[in-house]
């Protein structure tokens, strides 16, 4: 389903948002067809025989104790917010920090916590984010399995309180799957990038500095460009949802006490072939050249690079167009070797 929110006025709705397209559990052939199209996808079903969903839908302090039993005890990743930030985690005022403190502490006695606070309206907001169940409760892992993702991907825990976490994107596939409360994901093409407003690209993951549910446009005009194009997603528990690499995400924990599973894979490129390591090396390279010298290489990336059709080369012999053909293995480890060799004797 394509973007396409309605603006009224200076109210950009996101309740009035397309809604992201929803499939009943695929097949993995039909799930290999859902990545390759590189479009956000809800799955419903795919969670349906999780005890963690079972226990989940029973309530906050039957899934916490689902969860310590199979503690193996080693600390969990834990961010806090004060009760005046309203839950968002985002940067501070002056981005070169975050809204929020990052500590290690106990699973149990974490998730003890997050139990005691909800209903007090003046409690911070805690959450656990990005546990690796394989190493802290790798009973979960064994009893929840997710067949449709790759093997090597390693689940991760994200449970808390109603927290808003600021728009990002992910290098990887993402497949977030809710097990209790009910989460709102507003999503956005990667070709967005430049009407989101990110912050700085070194104090990773960089965030949209514009607050979806209460967006300034005086401050943030080219928003509305980019409220156009968005889709919302409304999870409740045992739905999953589907975000390809790169596309930017808006995440609303909607109840007192939420819990995900998420899996990221995709990012496999190694070393020269790093698409990212790759940018900041363009930075590097063309950002500050003359004008004139920046739309030749803009104009060769074009043409032999994001084209995709190869009508630049058609004149050239198939065994002559080299590194503007197709590579072999054996072309790509020369080439590699090659720009090693370069950046080595250049002191890179």
């Amino acid at each position: 389903m394509d973007g396409g929110g309605v603006i009224t006025g200076e109210t950009l709705d996101i309740d009035a948002l397309p809604r992201v397209a929803m499939v009943d559990r695929p097949s993995s052939a039909d799930f290999d067809a859902i990545v390759r199209a590189e479009r956000p996808v809800v799955i419903r079903g795919l969670l349906d025989a999780w005890p963690a969903l079972a226990a989940g839908r029973r309530g906050p302090a039957a899934l916490n104790v689902y969860l310590k039993a199979m503690d193996a005890g080693a600390p969990a990743p834990v961010m806090e917010a004060p009760a005046a930030t309203g839950g968002r985690f985002g940067y501070g005022a002056d981005l070169r920090e975050f809204a929020f403190s990052k500590r290690q502490a106990g699973l149990g006695e974490t998730l003890d916590r997050i139990e005691r606070l909800l209903g007090d309206p003046a409690a911070p907001f805690v959450a656990i984010q990005m546990l690796p169940l394989a190493t802290h409760l790798p009973a979960f892992v064994r009893d929840n399995p997710m067949p449709l993702v790759a093997s090597k991907a390693m689940p991760r825990l994200w449970i808390g309180g109603a927290v808003r976490t600021q728009t990002h994107n992910d290098r990887d596939h993402n497949l977030a799957c809710v097990i209790a409360g009910r989460r709102r994901f507003v999503l956005f093409p990667p070709t967005q990038v430049a009407n989101l407003y990110v912050g700085p690209l070194d104090n990773p993951p960089p965030l949209s500095l514009v607050d979806p549910e209460a967006p300034d446009l005086a401050r943030f005009p080219r928003y509305r460009d980019a409220y156009t194009a968005a889709q919302v997603a409304w999870l409740e528990p045992g739905d999953a949802l589907f975000v390809p690499k790169y596309w930017w995400h808006h995440v609303t924990s909607l109840d007192p006490y939420n819990a995900m599973v998420n899996a990221w894979w995709g990012d496999t490129a190694t070393g020269l072939e790093r698409a990212n390591d790759v940018f900041l090396t363009a930075l590097l390279a063309f950002k500050d050249l003359p004008p004139g010298e920046r739309a030749y290489w803009k104009a060769m990336f074009e043409a032999y690079v994001f084209a995709g059709d190869g009508e630049a080369t058609t004149h050239i012999p198939d065994g002559l167009k080299g590194a503007l053909g197709p590579m072999s293995p054996s072309f790509r480890a020369a080439l590699k070797h090659q720009l090693k060799m370069a950046f080595l004797k250049g002191g890179a």
